[in-house]
């Protein structure tokens, strides 16, 4: 009979719980990899670490195999049938002549930096000489008015879209909470929800900008443009913050809303502590349709009124008409496509960070 080594099974005990350890936390981190848009690193983690590698294999290929390969499908069908396609501006680019110009753009943007790099330091050198000589009256502190690159143009839309959505977001979750908690309200505020909701942002834009022109002062804060297209966002993203809020908190449990009576809490504390932590998930399920919604508002809204942004940017080279504008166009809207998906992943991280609805 063979004799059992104590020193072995402690040995094996020990490795058995590290891995059991490190099983944990890649069971934490696949929240965070399910917000992120990264769910196949969890088997892939799982089977590096000796997990069951057949059925981690088969999940790496359903979570990214299987996408990459409808990418692969879809670029090849992209590059063999884009040369069909003739247009005004000659034929539609393939993936290839995206690429060229998505590397031209960012080349021009990097061209633009060093002018405006180098004007500023003729300018210093400039006042330093002025201040020599005695002169500082005649020394002046001027901004670089160069044309704004790719990256500016994107940098302007988030921002912007930023800005409407929070106006928004401040507009719809109180209009929400008391539509929710108040049957009197949701009667009063839902016909107008009704009536607006389904307006297209091409016809809220011409009144924003009519308005905006006679009331705001030129020399505000922000520029006009900035806020033509910012409210407008406001304008179209705000109802399903306001639906979905109001929702929410109308399907509370009514026996918390019968404890809140029993313990006689005030509106305060009964919102802060008893309507808010309930409606989370339906309120930020609404945040994230009403920035999705705001990003393409944002899109249409500065292609209409030319307003900086990307969407003037696309208008701007639709209406050039060169070989490469149509190339550049869809960079574009490739580039509005991906900060919407990234938009979304960081509504639903923040979500999660709120409403504890992943396993972490």
């Amino acid at each position: 009979m063979t004799a059992i080594d104590p020193q072995a099974l402690d040995q094996d005990a020990e490795k058995e719980a590290r891995k059991q350890r490190l099983f944990t936390r890649i069971n934490k981190a696949d929240g965070w990899f399910q917000v992120l848009g990264l769910a196949w690193l969890t088997p892939v983690l799982k089977a590096a670490a000796g997990d069951n590698p057949k059925a981690q294999m088969s999940e790496i290929w359903r979570l990214l195999g299987v996408p990459l390969v409808a990418i692969f499908l879809f670029l090849g069908a992209w590059a063999s049938l884009a040369p069909t396609v003739q247009t005004s501006l000659g034929a539609i680019p393939g993936p290839a002549q995206v690429w060229e110009q998505a590397k031209n753009l960012h080349a021009d943007a990097e061209r633009e930096a060093e002018k405006e790099a180098a004007f500023y330091v003729r300018q210093d050198e400039r006042n330093a000489k002025l201040i020599a000589e005695g002169k500082e009256d005649r020394v002046k502190q001027r901004v670089y008015t160069g044309k704004p690159t790719y990256y500016d143009q994107i940098w302007t839309s988030i921002k912007t879209v930023f800005f409407g959505f929070l106006l928004a977001s401040i507009v719809a979750i109180p209009l929400g909470i008391a539509a929710g908690l108040s049957p009197t309200v949701n009667a009063a505020i839902n016909p107008l929800i009704q009536i607006f909701k389904p307006v297209s942002p091409l016809a809220w834009l011409p009144i924003v900008t009519m308005i905006v022109s006679a009331t705001y002062a030129s020399d505000g804060w922000f520029a006009k443009s900035f806020l033509n297209s910012a409210i407008t966002v406001t304008l179209c993203s705000l109802w399903p913050t306001l639906i979905n809020t109001a929702l929410g908190v109308s399907s509370i449990d009514k026996d918390l809303v019968s404890v809140s009576k029993v313990l006689k809490m005030n509106t305060w504390t009964k919102i802060t502590k008893l309507v808010l932590p309930s409606s989370l998930p339906l309120i930020f399920t609404g945040l994230r349709l009403s920035l999705g919604v705001g990003w393409m508002v944002l899109i249409a809204a500065e292609m209409l009124a030319q307003n900086p942004g990307l969407g003037k940017f696309v208008w701007d080279e639709f209406q050039n008409g060169s070989s490469q504008s149509l190339a550049k166009i869809m960079v574009a809207v490739f580039t509005i496509g991906l900060i919407g998906f990234l938009l979304d992943r960081l509504m639903y991280a923040i979500q999660s960070m709120f409403t504890f609805t992943n396993n972490r």
